[in-house]
């Protein structure tokens, strides 16, 4: 078949970073067609950068263009919802860059959408496809640390100032889907869930770390977070995100099972690498974790009531963001299932509904 011709919604940071890249790095799967950017600049131009593509202003000139066959949305999260379902009814497939829309109500109307319409639409959890998330599914699916009864997975930084905070959906006050917990926590609830199912229980605190004096950022949904996930097996799992966090090396994962445990600190090399430009497909190295941010492996002998320490090395070559790309393209053609569908976003927004309930209330919710 013939390469699927993509058009991008928005040229910013999503779109340059995390979406076109791979588009361009799988040339037997895609075709970069055209880019939506309402408001070109002379420093940020779709049409100067990519030459040969279609560009629109609005999006009702996208939708009535009959070449395009994939949208990818990266819009504010405001805008997914009614973007997403015009192109789904305009005919065409969907990856839409999480957090995906602002409620589970309407994540899962998108989802009942896409079926009535016979397209695929996909949500962008890229951070599935991190090395260090990688090795931790392989590790727990051979059951090498036994019945797991903590996991602990961070996403923090030292970044106390409020000042130097963009002006984005992410901070803005009455925004929806604003706030870390949506920003950061769909990718740590999202790796949760995908591993252990959704909880029977949920614990939360959401608020602020940084000291924003009359900027009104309590209404902007909270810049740190921890929710406790409280599984009926007896596992708990704690997603954490904080923005005071002065340590040399930032915990983000340590997770505990009755035969041994993982711990790893430092986040995934894909996100910097890309932003620095490197690309998938071009430099050797893109994706490959430095054997010193490499997580260890602790194991108990039960006989010698010792503890053996290893280095736990990636899989080579590492999975990389091209995956969901990959997968997406399959379930296109027929060939595979969604990468993330809609479902499984929805569930993940349950549980940060709950999250901020949880807080607000004071109480622990049942999911």
């Amino acid at each position: 078949m013939a390469p699927i011709r993509v058009a991008v919604i928005g040229y910013g940071l999503s779109a340059k970073v995390f979406h076109i890249p791979f588009v361009l790095a799988l040339p037997e799967l895609y075709t970069l067609h055209g880019v939506l950017q309402r408001s070109p600049t002379e420093k940020n131009n779709a049409a100067k950068d990519h030459k040969d593509i279609t560009t629109y202003t609005n999006l009702e000139s996208l939708l009535t263009d009959s070449a395009v066959e994939l949208v990818i949305v990266t819009s504010v999260p405001s805008a997914h919802y009614e973007q997403c379902e015009a192109i789904l009814r305009a005919g065409k497939h969907v990856l839409c860059e999480k957090p995906f829309v602002p409620t589970s109500a309407e994540a899962t109307q998108l989802g009942k959408i896409a079926k009535e319409c016979g397209r695929v639409l996909a949500v962008y959890q890229n951070r599935r496809w991190d090395a260090d998330f990688v090795t931790l599914g392989d590790i727990l699916s051979k059951g090498t640390l036994g019945r797991v009864v903590e996991l602990e997975s961070h996403f923090d930084r030292h970044r106390p100032n409020a000042a130097t905070l963009v002006d984005s959906w992410k901070v803005a006050p009455n925004q929806p889907a604003g706030g870390a917990i949506f920003d950061l926590g769909t990718h740590l609830l999202d790796q949760i869930v995908t591993l252990f199912g959704p909880p029977a229980r949920i614990t939360a605190f959401v608020g602020n770390q940084r000291v924003y004096g009359e900027h009104a950022a309590a209404e902007a949904g909270g810049d740190s977070f921890t929710v406790l996930l409280h599984y009926s097996s007896g596992l708990t799992c704690t997603a954490k995100a904080a923005v005071v966090s002065p340590e040399a090396k930032q915990l983000r994962f340590w997770v505990r099972g009755e035969k041994g445990s993982f711990k790893k600190f430092g986040l995934d090399v894909q996100e910097p690498q890309l932003v620095a430009g490197k690309r998938p497909g071009k430099d050797a190295d893109f994706g490959v974790e430095p054997e010193e941010m490499n997580g260890t492996l602790t194991l108990w002998d039960e006989k010698s009531n010792k503890m053996e320490e290893q280095k736990l090395r990636p899989a080579s070559p590492p999975k990389t963001y091209k995956g969901i790309f990959e997968e997406l393209a399959a379930a296109i053609k027929g060939e595979g299932g969604v990468p993330v569908t809609p479902e499984q976003a929805a569930t993940v927004l349950k549980v940060i509904e709950l999250a901020k309930e949880s807080s607000a209330s004071g109480k622990t919710m049942n999911f």
